[in-house]
C-alpha cells in the first residue's frame, strides 16, 4: 500500500519555533480500522504485512468530517498504518518520528519494531526510529486507546454522553495534528528554553544537546529585520549549555505589535557545522502589581474572549493553517486583545500566529473528565502539563498558565486540594516568569490571581456585587465556604455568554440566562456587563464567553461557522474604551 498524495492537508511546518529544513509530512491517506475489543494486537495488527480495512484522512480524528470516517460513536482504540520511503541523502544521522497530539494512550510501531508509547492526549511526543528503519519502503503502524468515561484522563470539552449536550461536544480519538518525519545528525540541538531580559538587552537560552557533542560549540545569532542584533558562541560541556546573548537593539513585543527577532542556532563540531536550527523570540516581561498586569511595566487591561478551539468539520483540528489565523484575526476585529485557550492544549501553530498578531493567550489543560478527588489524579494530569509546558514556553503571546478550569467535585467527593498545590508548585519552578491561576473559577487552593466565573445577567446586580471593592469593603467571593480571597489581583476570567440564535431553532442549543428579545436587547445587555468591569478599579481584565459558538452552545459572537452575529465594529467599541485600571 502506498499512500503518497501531492494534496497533503496541514502540508506546514508543524513547529515554527525550531525549524529543520529536512523534515517529511506523513498527513494525509492512512490504513485505518477501528478496535472495539482492544484485540487488534493479539490478531497481529503491529504486523507489518497486516493491512487495514478501512482509510482515513490524517491529522483529522475519525469524529470529523474531513477524516472521511466520520464515526461520531464510541470508540475504544483505533488503528492507523501507512508506508513512507526516506529521501536518498538522508543518510547518517537519526531519524525522528514526531506526533503533534493523539488522544489518548498511544503506542507505535515501525516495521513491526514497537518504537514507543505516550500518554496524554494534548501533548507532542517523538520517537527515534533510527534502529527500525529498513531500505526502501517503511511501515508505521499506530495504536491508541481513548476512554473519556474512565475519570482518569483529561478530556476536556469531549462529552462523555453519545450526544453532545450543555457545552461538552463532539469527541475526538486518536490522532488529531500533524504527524512528520525529521532527519537529525548524531549530535543535534534537542530543545530550547528562552527568557526574555529587555531590561538588560540580552535573553538567556538553556539548549539541550542530544548525543554525543563533547569539544562542541554552539553559535547563536539574533536578527531584527534583517540586521544582525547579536552573536555569541560558547562551548559545550555536557547534555546541556546555557547561554546570554546580548543584544544591540531592544524591541519590545507588545499587544497588537509584535515585533520579533530571527534566531538561528549552530552547532559545530571538528570545525563543521554538525546541526542548525532557526527559530524566533520576541521581547517582553509580565508581571503582577497591586491590582495591575503589567506587560513590558505597563498595566495592559486583558480584553480576552474565551477560545474553545472547536471547528465544524475538524473538531479539534482546523481545517487549515489560515483558520487558526482567521480565529485570531476575527477576535482581534472585535476589540479583543486576546484569549483563554480553553479546555485544550492548543497546536504550536496557534501560539505562532498569536507571536505573530502581537495576541495575549493564556495557557490551559483540558483536565475536565479527570478525577482529581484522590492524589492519583496527579500522576495522570502532571506528565502531560509538564510536557505542555516545555513546548510552549517561549511563546511570547503566552502570558500566563492556568492548569485547571472549573475543579468541580465527583460523586459526591470533595477535589484533593494538594494535586492542585502540587500542580501550582510545579508550574512555579518550571516557569517563575509567568502568573499561574491554580484552577479557574473554583476551588482555588494556592493562585497568583483570583478569578471567578460570573453569568448573572442583570448589569445593576453585577455592578452590586463588586462596588464594596473600590472602597476596600467585602471582596465578593463565589463559594466562600470552599475557597478564601488573600489580596491577590481579581479577574472576571468568565462572564456574559448571552443565549443569541435567532437562526438555530434546535430544541438542545442553549446560553446562559434569558434569551434576549432583540438584536437591540443583547447589545444593551453586553454593553451593561463589559463596562462594569471596563469601570471597576481593581479589575485587571475581563474574558467574555464566547467568541463563536460550538454545536449547541450558541453563545458566541461568531456563529460556529465564524459568520458574525453581529456588527463587529459595534462590540469593538465597547471592548476597547479605556479601562479604569490602564495607566
Amino acid at each position: 500500500m502506498n499512500f503518497e498524495s501531492l494534496n497533503v492537508p496541514r502540508a506546514e511546518y508543524p513547529r515554527p519555533q525550531w525549524v529543520r529544513p529536512d523534515w517529511i509530512n506523513l498527513n494525509g491517506q492512512w490504513g485505518f480500522e477501528i478496535d472495539h475489543g482492544k484485540s487488534g494486537k493479539e490478531r497481529g495488527y503491529p504486523e507489518s504485512g497486516h493491512d487495514l480495512s478501512g482509510t482515513i484522512t490524517v491529522p483529522f480524528c475519525p469524529e470529523s468530517k474531513l477524516s472521511g470516517v466520520e464515526n461520531k460513536d464510541f470508540m475504544a482504540a483505533v488503528w492507523y498504518k501507512r508506508e513512507f520511503s526516506l529521501p536518498d541523502n538522508w543518510t547518517g544521522g537519526r531519524i525522528i518520528l514526531h506526533f503533534g497530539a493523539v488522544d489518548y494512550e498511544t503506542e507505535v510501531w515501525v516495521n513491526g519494531v514497537a518504537v514507543g508509547t505516550h500518554r496524554g492526549g494534548y501533548s507532542s511526543f517523538s520517537f527515534d526510529i533510527t534502529a527500525a528503519i529498513l531500505p526502501g519502503v517503511n511501515i508505521i503502524t499506530v495504536y491508541a486507546e481513548d476512554d473519556v468515561r474512565s475519570g482518569r484522563q483529561p478530556r476536556g470539552k469531549q462529552s462523555e454522553r453519545f450526544h453532545s449536550h450543555g457545552c461538552d461536544y463532539t469527541r475526538t480519538t486518536g490522532i488529531w495534528q500533524t504527524v512528520w518525519l525529521e532527519q537529525v545528525p548524531e549530535a543535534y540541538l534537542s530543545n530550547m528554553k528562552l527568557v526574555a531580559d529587555p531590561d538588560n538587552a540580552c535573553v538567556h537560552m538553556e539548549l539541550q544537546i542530544g548525543g554525543n557533542a563533547a569539544e562542541a560549540t554552539i553559535s547563536a545569532s539574533a536578527s531584527y529585520e534583517g540586521r544582525t542584533v547579536g552573536e555569541v558562541s560558547v562551548v559545550v560541556t555536557g547534555s546541556s549549555v546555557k547561554i546570554k546573548l546580548p543584544l544591540s537593539e531592544v524591541h519590545l513585543w507588545e499587544v497588537g505589535n509584535a515585533r520579533l527577532y530571527d534566531l538561528q542556532l549552530t552547532l559545530h563540531k571538528q570545525g563543521q557545522v554538525s546541526d542548525s536550527v532557526s527559530s524566533y523570540f520576541g521581547l517582553r516581561t509580565v508581571r503582577l502589581d497591586g491590582m495591575a498586569f503589567r506587560i513590558n511595566g505597563k498595566s495592559v487591561f486583558q480584553r480576552l474572549v474565551l477560545d474553545q478551539g472547536f471547528y465544524p468539520e475538524g473538531i479539534y483540528t482546523a481545517p487549515s493553517d489560515e483558520d487558526l489565523r482567521k480565529d485570531i484575526e476575527i477576535s482581534m476585529g472585535l476589540g479583543f486583545n486576546g484569549a483563554r485557550l480553553h479546555e485544550k492544549m492548543f497546536e504550536p501553530r496557534y501560539l505562532y500566529w498569536a507571536d505573530k498578531l502581537g495576541y495575549l493567550v493564556w495557557g490551559e489543560h483540558a483536565n475536565w473528565g479527570l478525577d482529581i478527588c484522590t492524589a492519583e489524579g496527579l500522576s495522570q494530569f502532571l506528565p502531560e502539563w509538564i510536557e505542555g509546558m516545555e513546548r510552549d514556553f517561549n511563546h511570547p503571546a503566552l502570558i500566563g498558565w492556568c492548569p485547571f478550569n472549573e475543579t468541580w467535585d465527583r460523586d459526591g467527593a470533595k477535589q484533593n486540594n494538594d494535586v492542585l498545590r502540587i500542580t501550582y508548585e510545579v508550574t512555579k519552578r518550571m516557569d517563575p516568569t509567568r502568573p499561574v491561576i491554580d484552577t479557574s473559577g473554583n476551588f482555588h487552593v494556592v493562585t497568583d490571581i483570583f478569578d471567578i466565573h460570573d453569568y448573572d445577567q442583570n448589569p445593576e446586580t453585577f455592578k452590586e456585587r463588586y462596588e464594596p471593592m473600590k472602597s476596600g469593603g467585602e471582596v465578593f467571593v463565589t463559594f466562600p465556604d470552599r475557597q478564601k480571597y488573600e489580596g491577590q489581583p481579581y479577574f472576571i476570567s468568565e462572564y456574559g455568554g448571552i443565549w443569541w440564535n435567532p437562526e438555530q431553532k434546535d430544541e438542545q442549543s442553549w446560553g446562559y440566562g434569558d434569551r434576549p428579545t432583540s438584536e437591540e436587547a443583547f447589545i444593551k445587555r453586553y454593553e451593561g456587563l463589559t463596562n462594569v468591569l471596563l469601570d471597576h478599579p481593581m479589575m485587571f481584565g475581563f474574558c467574555y464567553t464566547q467568541l463563536y459558538d460550538v454545536e449547541q452552545e450558541v453563545n458566541g459572537l461568531y456563529t460556529y461557522d465564524r459568520k458574525p452575529k453581529f456588527n463587529p465594529d459595534t462590540i469593538r467599541q465597547i471592548n476597547t474604551r479605556k479601562a479604569a485600571i490602564e495607566d
